[in-house]
């Protein structure tokens, strides 16, 4: 029997944006939702994202941690982002915000997510990861090195990866994998200002397929929303959010 997930994640505060993808895939009727985290930070309505996030966790979805949600959580910063050897003032203020939006609760919630959860159609595994495997920020761009993309992929024995954190969606074939990347429900960098996400299927002899969508949501008064909070780089982050593009 064909079995269907929907997948989707770096929502990043954007309740309008989730809110068009949850429409969506309630038509599809998928067997289980997939969240590959990064939740609440850059976007407006981070404790409505988290509280929407938590109904569809006790309904069954597989929810992870991205690692702008360990910096809003807990503020560590050289955690969420390895890469930078000094965190902007943006950032930072990104984050702070969005912590004091969030209930104690609330953080408790993004403290507790895990890093890496795994599911199986019959004899078909599935990981579902932020980054890549093993690893909440070293992602799988599709301009990245072939020799990391395969050293980086083969930490798995899954078939299916289905991840993030670029905000570019990606779905393709590597050797026996595939991977399942829907972009960014919220904060997307690849040109569409919709609300990305993946419908993953499998055939009877398990099988994995994957096809993007790309609902739209008011992009527009999200960004406008966000540009009237006034937060150090916020005038960037309305135009990523009203573009689809990253704008800095």
């Amino acid at each position: 029997m064909t079995r269907k997930m929907a997948v989707l994640g770096d929502i990043h505060g954007n309740i309008a944006a989730l809110d068009a993808a949850l429409k969506e895939i309630k038509r599809h009727k998928p067997d289980t939702i997939i969240v590959t985290g990064d939740l609440v930070m850059n976007g407006p309505r981070p404790g409505e994202v988290v509280d929407r996030i938590r109904t569809l966790d006790a309904d069954g979805a597989l929810v992870i941690q991205g690692n702008t949600d360990i910096a809003v959580a807990d503020f560590d910063y050289a955690a969420a982002f390895p890469w930078l050897d000094s965190v902007p003032d943006a950032q930072r203020a990104a984050a702070e915000w969005a912590h004091d939006q969030l209930t104690d609760e609330q953080h408790e919630y993004l403290r507790r997510l895990p890093a890496e959860r795994r599911t199986w159609n019959d004899g078909t595994m599935v990981v579902v990861c932020h980054a890549s495997p093993g690893s909440q920020t070293s992602g799988l761009p599709a301009d990245l090195d072939p020799a990391v993309t395969v050293e980086r992929v083969t930490r798995t024995d899954a078939r299916v990866i289905a991840c993030g954190h670029t905000h570019i969606a990606d779905i393709r074939e590597l050797g026996r994998r595939l991977i399942v990347n829907p972009g960014s429900c919220g904060y997307a960098f690849d040109g569409h200002a919709t609300a990305n996400w993946a419908l993953l299927t499998f055939d009877d002899d398990g099988e994995p397929a994957a096809e993007l969508f790309r609902p739209e949501f008011d992009a527009q008064a999200v960004a406008d929303e966000v540009s009237s909070r006034g937060l150090a780089g916020d005038v960037y982050r309305a135009a990523t959010i009203r573009t689809g593009r990253l704008v800095r």
